[in-house]
């Protein structure tokens, strides 16, 4: 048995539990010997004992330790609106008033900082995006389509981007609806790191990050599963290829209406002030326009005038005349009539780049950095107002709203209604990264469970595939098939996968796997960034130049791989289901080094390289938080008035021993936290007793 901690210098002190060790009280004769004559009463020392404190039961008995996944009670710590008066109750209106007018402005400011965030990154990764598309010899490949789709949509931040390159290289025969399926699944994959990126501004409570990471990571492994399975189905019976064939062959579709672009009318405005970009220029790269290579993304001339008129130019020879009438020679040049286009500038647009004539990677990592900062004080600010307004009363209508089934026998259609709410919450803003990414702090603060965030995540990625098929309904006629057939193979993709993780609870896998990373994420918060590096960079990018190399390459490493993963994973069920089948050194991991089955040699490894910028951090965050205080009225025992380390950990760092409690203080314990322990007869258990 291991030693208690700060145990050495405790002392029995037997008389501590004795009563009237001292005293002498004659003791009561007893009833069924009072026919023993030889029975005097002789007044003797009377010892009685307390009551036990049994050190087997403390150690045996586990003690109940709270779920983490638990929603936690937001109480109302204010006054009660009973017991305030007329004054106070009107300024407890205004207060609430303005609180809901800074929410909206802190969300308007949240959703305009993903806006200028996506334009960022395709301002540094957009032409990179569009050389990945222009080479169509290794589009074929299903594989390394499915990496370029992941790829380009984490470069732009925007699954639309990638899906309207996508359908313009269809409509322009550049490339075939079989081959632009897997990119297809790729940018519903890339589209997920969004909300990823949010959950880590609530890495400062253990618990909120929890489980913000675990719903916002819940989207990641559907997608990813999804794929998993359909991908391989798709390759060996082009399912969607073919029911999307049908569908647009058996209905004669028209051109309609622009798709409704809602919340951008809102978020426009204001987002066009900062930068505009001209993204055709990615799509001209993807289809080999050399003219494009060149030009910037960032737009200078909003309104231009194209005009097209006859003059005359040279030629090389007569050959290049448009007729023979309309060629001459005056002995030095041949020359003839062409209609020539060209284009004149009118006016310049309206945004705080027009004028700097900067690199289009100097403007995207300026509006990185800009938007990266407004996305986590809007989002902190969003928390914090949040954690105002959900108290009491308020919080327990809306966690009964969300959260709760219909009554039996229909409690299983909640969930399939939580589908709808997130598709048409998703038609409306017209973005899933923005409908999730909102999701995620409501997940983080306790409002919304993982298993109901879960269905409105899927809805979510039903509403904007409704949005792309609105969208390609609006296309010209020319494109008209090939984007509406590509936008439906995005709808009938979640579905399928809808189908597969949903309907069965033993199958809903994300929320399981979610969980299970957000464990591990809340206990080593840097492990948050190892994964968003490894599954949405480093995977992706090593299969591509794994594919790049040839089939033999892919095969010849990508199988040996899939074998151990999916051995470990076979491995790791029978140690967690029936360990008893498995030899007695496969039964668990220790058989292998520390260090490839327990992520605390990385933790310490991690923890001394950064240990140095630690301070730095903690102090600007100490000196932010209180700041922010300040302005919210928090009170000073507040955890932002503290270091960014939690207490406890501080503590233990700090060397400050924990008490033992008193219940620990006998002779048994003692001895073995001194390391004096040794075989007990009976009389020493009994007397440890």
């Amino acid at each position: 048995m291991a030693p208690w901690p700060e145990l050495g210098d405790a002392q029995p002190n037997p008389s501590k539990y004795l009563e009237g060790a001292t005293s002498q009280q004659p003791i009561t004769p007893d009833k069924s010997k009072e026919t023993n004559k030889n029975n005097t009463e002789v007044p003797v020392t009377k010892f009685e004992l307390l009551p036990t404190y049994s050190t087997a039961t403390l150690i045996e008995e586990p003690t109940e330790v709270d779920d983490p996944w638990n929603l936690p009670t937001l109480q109302d710590s204010g006054i009660k609106w009973s017991e305030r008066d007329a004054k106070g109750k009107i300024l407890c209106v205004f207060q609430g008033i303005g609180r809901l007018i800074l929410l909206l402005g802190f969300l308007y400011f949240f959703v305009c900082s993903l806006d200028v965030l996506s334009s960022a990154f395709q301002l540094v990764g957009g032409k990179m995006a569009g050389q990945f598309f222009s080479n169509s010899s290794i589009m074929s490949n299903p594989l390394l389509g499915l990496v370029i789709g992941v790829l380009v949509t984490v470069f732009v931040q925007s699954s639309s981007t990638s899906t309207s390159i996508v359908v313009s290289m269809v409509a322009s025969s550049l490339l075939t609806v079989r081959a632009a399926i897997p990119i297809i699944m790729g940018a519903n994959i890339g589209t997920s790191i969004t909300n990823t990126i949010v959950a880590l501004m609530q890495v400062g409570d253990r618990s909120e990050f929890r489980r913000a990471f675990a719903g916002a990571t819940v989207h990641d492994f559907f997608n990813w599963l999804s794929v998993l399975v359909l991908l391989p189905v798709e390759v060996a019976t082009h399912y969607l290829e073919v029911v999307t064939q049908l569908i647009v062959e058996s209905f004669h579709f028209k051109n309609g209406e622009d798709a409704p672009d809602l919340l951008k009318v809102i978020t426009k405005p204001f987002t066009k002030l900062i930068v505009q970009l001209d993204k055709k220029v990615i799509s001209q790269i993807a289809m080999n326009d050399e003219t494009a290579k060149n030009k910037s993304l960032v737009k200078i001339w909003c309104k231009t005038f194209t005009n097209m008129t006859q003059m005359n130019v040279t030629v090389p020879s007569m050959a290049n005349c448009t007729s023979p009438s309309l060629c001459w020679t005056d002995g030095i040049q041949i020359w003839t009539m062409k209609n020539v286009t060209y284009k004149e500038n009118i006016a310049k647009c309206q945004h705080i780049f027009v004028n700097f004539h900067l690199p289009d990677l100097a403007v995207g990592i300026i509006l990185l950095i800009i938007s990266l900062l407004v996305l986590c004080g809007c989002l902190i600010m969003i928390v914090k107002i949040l954690g105002f307004v959900l108290k009491g009363q308020v919080a327990t209508v809306i966690k009964k709203t969300i959260n709760t089934d219909f009554p039996f026998p229909f409690a299983w259609l909640t969930g399939y209604l939580a589908i709808l709410v997130g598709a048409g919450m998703t038609f409306i803003v017209q973005s899933s990264s923005v409908f999730t990414s909102a999701l995620t702090p409501l997940i983080g603060i306790g409002v919304i469970t993982i298993e109901r965030a879960y269905p409105l995540t899927l809805g979510s990625n039903i509403g904007t595939t409704t949005t792309a098929i609105l969208a390609a309904l609006a296309s010209p006629g020319n494109t008209l098939r090939s984007s509406l057939q590509i936008a439906l193979c995005h709808f009938f993709f979640n579905i399928s996968g809808i189908l597969l993780w949903y309907p069965i609870p033993f199958t809903r896998l994300p929320i399981r796997m979610a969980k299970g990373l957000g464990n591990i994420s809340a206990k080593y918060r840097w492990f948050a960034v190892f994964y968003l590096i490894i599954f949405f960079f480093l995977i992706p990018l090593t299969v591509f130049g794994l594919s790049l190399a040839g089939w033999p390459v892919l095969v010849g490493v990508g199988v040996p791989v899939v074998f151990i993963i999916i051995l470990v994973l076979c491995l790791r069920l029978l140690q967690s289901r029936c360990p008893r089948v498995l030899p007695k050194k496969l039964q668990n991991w220790n058989f292998l080094p520390l260090c490839m089955h327990s992520l605390k040699p990385w933790d310490a490894v991690i923890s001394k390289f950064t240990g140095p910028f630690q301070m730095p951090c903690c102090c600007c965050c100490r000196v932010c938080c209180r700041v922010c205080c300040l302005l919210c009225g928090c009170p000073k025992c507040c955890r932002c008035s503290k270091c960014c380390q939690d207490l406890e950990e501080g503590q233990e760092a700090q060397g400050v021993p924990v008490k033992a409690p008193e219940t620990f203080d006998n002779i048994t314990i003692s001895r073995e936290a001194q390391g004096e322990v040794r075989a007990p007869d009976s009389k020493t258990e009994c007397t440890a007793l």
